[in-house]
């Protein structure tokens, strides 16, 4: 059994993750890290995350998962660094210093980072690359929708989605568009809504010769990202130190 560390425990997601594990027989969560949260969460106690390090070796983890802000995972990662223990990082919102910082953590630990642990997101990544050679002269527009309390925009999801068009097509994002903008042939718009407590909706439509062809992804359920973070922190425990993706698990 994967003993599992959550970062951010009484977020929604280190809620969901909690939830997911215990439904399983694969991994055990025994502590959580948080900055000023409750004592424990569903039963699993926390610890101030300035104490991590230390934690990580009193509960025995395997592996840390994390979905909470870039400043409160690259604390984790030095916490992992320190006590030998992989990480799963599903936080988004990384500029290129902590994208760094991320790296030299992997140098000492396996370090799983995702954007999007849904497979179905996978499956539509690749779906991506496959359609667009029979598509090459149509206009492409990418658009995702989350709850109201997501910070970054777009999507880290949907900079991936991106970058995986920009490898078929050479095209520069334009996000969002106001006042007079004509479109240009090789522009894609990127549009981030923010409303309710929409789980995640991500589609990118190529239109042309008079039809829409549409690949989309629609989260019904938190759950769907914690059951792929657990998926991968099973694996990733009998990893070398070194940067992985979900692409390594789905292909295991």
């Amino acid at each position: 059994m994967t003993r599992v560390a959550v970062n951010g425990p009484a977020g929604r997601m280190g809620q969901t993750v909690i939830e997911t594990a215990a439904d399983r027989d694969d991994v055990e969560v025994v502590v959580g890290f948080d900055v000023d949260g409750p004592d424990e969460v569903q039963g699993v106690p926390v610890v101030d995350a300035a104490d991590a390090a230390d934690a990580l070796a009193e509960y025995d983890a395997d592996v840390a998962v994390d979905f909470t802000v870039p400043e409160a995972t690259l604390s984790l990662a030095e916490a992992c660094t320190e006590a030998g223990v992989g990480m799963v990082v599903g936080t988004t919102g990384f500029d290129e210093d902590g994208f760094a910082r991320l790296d030299d953590a992997a140098e000492d630990v396996p370090l799983l980072k995702a954007t999007n642990f849904a497979r179905g997101v996978h499956a539509l990544l690749r779906a991506i690359s496959e359609a667009l050679p029979a598509v090459p002269e149509y206009d492409l527009e990418l658009m995702e929708t989350h709850h109201n309390g997501k910070i970054d925009a777009p999507s880290g999801t949907a900079k991936t989605m991106l970058e995986t068009v920009q490898e078929e097509r050479d095209v520069e994002p334009v996000y969002g568009r106001e006042g007079h903008a004509p479109r240009d042939e090789d522009e894609i718009g990127v549009f981030a809504r923010r409303a309710g407590d929409i789980r995640g909706e991500h589609e990118l439509i190529a239109a042309g010769n008079d039809e829409v062809l549409s690949l989309s992804h629609h989260a019904e359920d938190r759950s769907v990202f914690a059951a792929g973070a657990l998926d991968a922190a099973v694996w990733i425990e009998n990893q070398d130190p070194g940067r992985y993706d979900f692409g390594n698990v789905i292909d295991q």
